[in-house]
């Protein structure tokens, strides 16, 4: 049996929290979040379950709360990770979240450094780190690495991701509007000719056609883990990649460009009428946040949903017997009416969720125990066919097209 606890009760924390609830050999579930509402709302819906307050910028308070815990999930932001890695080698608990840290060294220098030191770290202490494993990064790198499995050689994987949900209720974003804007507004990188690259927000826009929509689409270079951990493992799991990039669509994607175009993601003070203003925290105090609950979700959705549509897409190109080949696999997810009707979750939550909590479960059920930091792009085939299987009972499928 295993204690865990889940540090943040978002959408994705909870909805881990609520997989782990239905598990036979986990014991406790501490619902851990700096809104002791949200920990109590969350506690209240589970069987085994207790809820704690906890402000995890102070270390010493998550060692407390992790006390006796095998496992800690982490669902905050990327500020807090080391902050919870570090309550995780002191209470000798492995450690799970859903997207890599990026510390002031630099996106590429924090992943070496999770690969290195902290990898070390972990090892010596017994304990496994799986770091990055949501939907994107996620489920995505283990989708690239079962697909270049299958090739002598690889030259490129991308990584395309549209999302295109209207509704008449303004909803320019279904995840943090303060993660999502950062981001946005954040410098590219990408794995190019065996090098990683940086390059200007929304760089290298291209029209593509992709399954599922009737027109081409505008993609654009985005901030994401993949490209800096494919390219730092290119050469131990990925049989030499060359090239690797993620591009994103959609309507937070446009709205975020424009937002971008006229300054207003700029964290540089402006002065309007003898008044100091951050462009970036002024559209954050405006911004609608992400619904969370599902009486929010079902008000936007009964308000009336114009339009939902939306592709997930790995693509690999390398060489087989000689030959050229192209492996397309395309993700098949429960949109946002399905899943509200489904689990009471957007389709963002929902997606990004379930990839988490079935790689949560595969740590539960001891079928991932290699001691170290890991990304998911390294799981042996016997862990990512576990991944597939169980992904598949909860409604998501890849589909994959050889060419």
């Amino acid at each position: 049996m295993k204690k865990i606890i889940v540090v943040g009760v978002g959408a994705q924390g909870s909805t881990i929290a609520k997989r782990m609830d239905e598990h036979p050999d986990v014991s406790e579930i501490i619902c851990a979040d700096y809104d002791r509402t949200a920990a109590e709302a969350l506690k209240n819906s589970l069987g085994k379950a207790r809820a704690l307050q906890l402000d995890a910028s102070d270390v010493g308070k998550v060692i407390d709360a992790a006390e006796g815990c095998d496992l800690i999930v982490n669902g905050l932001p990327l500020e807090f990770n080391l902050t919870v890695m570090e309550a995780a080698l002191a209470v000798n608990a492995s450690y799970f979240d859903m997207a890599g840290p990026m510390e002031s060294i630099g996106f590429v220098e924090s992943y070496q450094w999770m690969f290195s030191e902290w990898h070390r770290k972990f090892k010596e202490k017994g304990l496994t780190a799986l770091i990055g494993c949501g939907s994107s990064p996620g489920l995505a790198n283990v989708i690239a690495r079962e697909s270049v499995d299958k090739l002598d050689s690889c030259d490129t994987i991308g990584i395309y991701v549209y999302e295109g949900v209207w509704t008449e209720r303004f909803t320019p974003f279904w995840w943090s509007p303060d993660v999502a804007l950062v981001d946005m507004g954040y410098r590219t990188f990408r794995y190019e000719n065996g090098k990683h690259v940086t390059d200007k927000p929304f760089s290298r826009p291209v029209m593509m056609k992709l399954e599922g929509i009737e027109r081409e689409v505008r993609m654009v270079d985005h901030e994401h883990d993949e490209p800096i951990t494919m390219g730092l493992l290119a050469d131990d799991v990925l049989k030499g990649v060359k090239n690797v990039d993620f591009k994103y669509g959609g309507t937070g994607v446009e709205l975020s460009e424009l937002l971008y175009n006229m300054g207003l993601l700029s964290q540089e003070p402006v002065t309007i009428k003898d008044t100091t203003v951050v462009p970036m925290d002024l559209v954050l105090k405006l911004c609608p946040p992400a619904p969370k609950y599902p009486d929010e979700i079902k008000a936007i959705i009964d308000a009336g949903v114009i339009k939902e549509e939306g592709a997930f897409l790995v693509r690999v190109d390398g060489q087989k017997d000689g030959s050229p080949v192209r492996i397309d696999s395309y993700v098949n997810a429960p949109g946002l009416i399905e899943s509200f009707q489904k689990a009471g979750l957007s389709h963002e939550a929902f997606l990004t969720g379930q990839c988490a909590a079935v790689f949560v479960k595969m740590m539960v059920d001891d079928i991932f125990t290699e001691t170290g930091v890991f990304a998911p792009e390294q799981l042996p085939v016997d862990a990512r066919r576990y991944y597939f299987e169980e992904l598949a009972k909860l409604g998501v499928t890849v589909s994959k097209t050889i060419l």
